[in-house]
């Protein structure tokens, strides 16, 4: 007999969706919502007045696209977003996210960020009380939700290895690990980590306790996944000293400076590093040899040892031609999964939204 097929397609309702920034990631997505069949993009939002006034797509390298960049919150408001779509600036900058973020929740409006990463896991105990107390008010007198994620920590150190988690029958220790090469990378690597700096100084990264804000969020929400609590969080840090010159793309990092940085971030159970947030970032593949590498450059890996014991590595890359690093191609990446989840934390239910109140997000309409 043969079978019968059916064929069918599934149109999803559009999303409209004001994005805040036009920095590297909201410029690419910017480029995206507009041919996506998804989203439908009716405003963008900027904090730098020489881009007030200017046209979003002129702003994001693709030509006029009839959206004029604006810093009138009411005015996006008055727009009637289905959400908001939230990127940047850093989370450096925490009073004006949360000034930007509560305006649109306040007015009913749910917002998807890449800003504030220690909220990835808003409960951990390092994030200060006045940075979650502003944003849970918003969103009761909204009724509106907020998520934010990012590639690490976001995704790749969160989604990813509680993925992986539910394979098993026991964990032992699970590491999220990025393993990058910042030498094309163009963010501020040298004041927070130290690169091009003497092996004795001190970046704010290498501060225990800013690099458990700054980074370790991710710690205590797989633990709180797995339904364990976590005697103490601890780091490491560790540096690696060029020989030799190297040109990047913020300068020339002179022989004796830093050109790698190696750290942990480890939940630790009954004097065990259970949970590990693993860092090994380079400038120049030929940097610090005896570090772990990934079987290619530039790629992010969950290393879970239990029943079973499991590795993936994951490569995000452009293979379009555009000769864009990898670094650019995790920034896009990571637009898109704040991006693709819009719809279902429009969905949620009213408050931070974590990724394990996330269904899966299987990027509607990106087959095309």
């Amino acid at each position: 007999m043969l079978a019968r097929i059916r064929t069918w397609r599934w149109k999803a309702l559009t999303t409209r969706v004001v994005v805040w920034g036009t920095g590297l990631v909201g410029s690419m997505v910017i480029a995206e919502i507009v041919r996506h069949p998804a989203f439908e993009l009716v405003g963008v939002g900027v904090h730098d007045p020489a881009k007030v006034g200017r046209d979003a797509g002129e702003l994001s390298g693709i030509g006029p696209i009839g959206v004029t960049a604006t810093d009138d919150v009411a005015a996006l408001i008055a727009s009637a977003p289905d959400g908001v779509a939230h990127y940047g600036p850093t989370a450096a900058h925490p009073e004006a996210n949360i000034a930007t973020i509560t305006a649109f929740l306040r007015a009913g409006i749910d917002v998807v960020s890449t800003a504030m990463t220690p909220w990835v896991w808003p409960w951990a105990p390092a994030n200060p009380p006045e940075w979650i107390a502003p944003i849970e008010a918003a969103c009761d007198e909204g009724g509106t939700s907020c998520f934010t994620t990012g590639i690490d920590p976001g995704f790749a150190n969160d989604l990813f290895p509680l993925t992986l988690m539910g394979l098993c029958a026991q964990v032992r220790s699970v590491t999220a690990r990025e393993l990058l090469d910042y030498t094309d990378y163009t963010g501020d690597y040298a004041t927070e980590m130290g690169f091009g700096h003497p092996a004795d100084h001190r970046p704010i990264l290498s501060v225990p306790e800013v690099l458990i804000l700054a980074w370790g969020g991710t710690v205590p929400l797989i633990a709180h996944a797995a339904g364990v609590h976590l005697d103490a969080i601890t780091t490491t840090w560790d540096t690696w000293v060029t020989d030799h010159p190297i040109d990047t793309a913020v300068g020339t990092f002179d022989a004796g400076t830093v050109a790698a940085v190696r750290f942990t971030i480890n939940g630790v159970v009954d004097g065990v590093p259970r949970v590990v947030l693993e860092h090994v970032n380079r400038v120049g593949v030929d940097t610090a040899p005896e570090w772990p590498r990934g079987n290619t450059d530039d790629v992010y890996q969950v290393l879970i040892d239990g029943s079973p014991s499991i590795t993936q590595e994951t490569a995000i890359r452009f293979t379009d031609g555009s000769s864009r690093s990898p670094a650019v191609a995790g920034c896009l990446a990571t637009g898109m999964r704040a991006l693709n989840a819009l719809p279902a934390v429009i969905a949620a239910r009213p408050g931070f939204v974590t990724p394990l109140d996330l269904p899966l997000v299987p990027g509607v309409g990106t087959i095309r």
